[in-house]
C-alpha cells in the first residue's frame, strides 16, 4: 500500500469515527434559556462592557437555574465568581449564554498593557468546559506578569467550536466562520490598547485552523500554532498575516499521530512543525494535547517568551 493511500485510509477511518460518535453528544447539547447578549456602541469603554456582561452572566445563571438546568447554572455561577484569590471581578468583553455559548474574558488591564495575548481555543470549548480554558489563560497571565507587569491576556471563545469527535473537526467550515468574527475583534482590540502595544495570537488545536484563516492586521506581531492538526495551508507564507509564524508540539501530544493530509476538503495538510511548512519551531517539552498552558511547563515558558519578544528555545525534534 502506498503512503498516500495509507493516509487516505487512516483519514477515512477518522471520518467514520467522527460520524458515528457525536450524535449522542449533539443531542445532549444544552437548550438553556438565556438573555440576549448585550450590544454596545462603538468605542464603549471596557469597564462599561465588563459591568453589563457580568450582569448578563448573572441573569443567565438565574434563568438556567429556574429552568432546571442546574449543571449549566453552576458553571455560569463559577464564571461569574472569577478566579479564586483574584483582586478584581471577572472582565468579560463579550458574553452570550445561548446554546454552547460564547465568552471573551480579559485578564489584566487592556488600557495600559503593551503586551496583549489573544488565546484561541480548539474543539469542545464551551461554557460547560470554560473553566479549563480560563485556567490556561490565568496561568499564562501570571507567567507574563511575573516578568512584565504591563501584560494582558484575552481568552477568546468567540465561535462555536466543533466537537473533538465530529465531522466538523475535520473540515474548515467552523474555522472560516470563526475567522470572520476574529478579524474584526482583533481590529477593535487594537483600538482599546495603547499605541505601540503588541498583540500576539496563540492558537491551540483547531484554533490554529481558525488563526490560519484570519487576516490579523499590523498590530499582531506573532501567531503561534500549538497542538495543531494542520492549517489547510502548505506553507506559513500562505497565511494572511505579516506576523511571525511559530509552531510547537509537545512530545506527549497525541495529535502528532494524526495524518497530515488533505483529501476532498477533509483534513488540514502540512504539519506546522514540519520544516517544509516554514514556521519558527519552539520547544514544547513533553506537553500533552491539553497541557501547553499548565504552570511550570516548558511549553508555557516558551509561549511567554514569544509574547515578550524574548528568544524562545528552539526545538530539535
Amino acid at each position: 500500500m502506498t503512503r498516500a493511500r495509507l493516509h487516505r485510509t487512516l483519514l477515512a477511518g477518522l471520518v467514520a469515527a467522527a460520524v458515528v460518535f457525536p450524535l449522542s453528544a449533539a443531542a445532549s447539547a444544552p437548550n438553556t434559556p438565556s438573555p440576549a447578549p448585550a450590544s454596545f456602541p462603538a468605542h464603549t469603554a471596557p469597564r462599561v462592557r465588563y459591568a453589563q456582561n457580568l450582569a448578563n452572566l448573572g441573569e443567565a445563571a438565574r434563568m438556567a437555574q429556574d429552568a432546571g438546568r442546574t449543571g449549566r447554572a453552576a458553571k455560569l455561577r463559577a464564571m461569574a465568581e472569577g478566579t479564586p484569590g483574584a483582586s478584581q471581578a471577572p472582565r468579560f468583553l463579550t458574553f452570550d449564554g445561548r446554546g454552547k455559548g460564547r465568552a471573551v474574558e480579559v485578564f489584566g488591564d487592556l488600557e495600559t498593557a503593551d503586551r496583549v495575548t489573544v488565546l484561541v481555543p480548539g474543539s469542545d470549548t464551551t461554557l460547560d468546559t470554560y473553566q479549563r480554558f480560563r485556567a490556561g489563560a490565568v496561568a499564562l497571565q501570571q507567567r507574563l506578569q511575573a516578568e512584565h507587569a504591563r501584560s494582558a491576556v484575552v481568552a477568546w471563545l468567540g465561535y462555536d467550536t466543533p466537537g473533538t469527535v465530529s465531522p466538523t473537526v475535520l473540515t474548515a467550515g467552523r474555522a472560516d466562520e470563526a475567522a470572520s468574527e476574529l478579524e474584526p475583534f482583533l481590529t477593535g482590540l487594537g483600538e482599546l490598547t495603547p499605541p505601540g502595544s503588541r498583540l500576539s495570537l496563540l492558537c491551540h488545536s483547531y484554533g490554529s485552523v481558525v488563526c490560519a484563516r484570519t487576516e490579523t492586521g499590523p498590530k499582531v506581531t506573532d501567531v503561534v500554532l500549538f497542538g495543531s492538526p494542520g492549517t489547510g495551508a502548505d506553507t506559513a507564507g500562505e497565511l494572511p498575516t505579516g506576523a511571525r509564524i511559530w509552531a510547537g508540539r509537545g512530545s506527549g501530544d497525541w495529535i502528532g499521530g494524526v495524518p497530515h493530509v488533505r483529501v476532498g476538503g477533509v483534513g488540514f495538510g502540512t504539519d506546522p512543525v514540519d520544516p517544509a511548512f516554514g514556521a519558527r519551531e519552539f520547544a514544547a517539552g513533553g506537553a500533552g494535547h491539553s497541557d501547553y498552558l499548565k504552570p511550570g511547563t516548558t511549553s508555557l515558558d516558551q509561549l511567554a517568551r514569544i509574547v515578550l519578544a524574548a528568544a524562545p528555545e528552539v526545538s530539535h525534534g
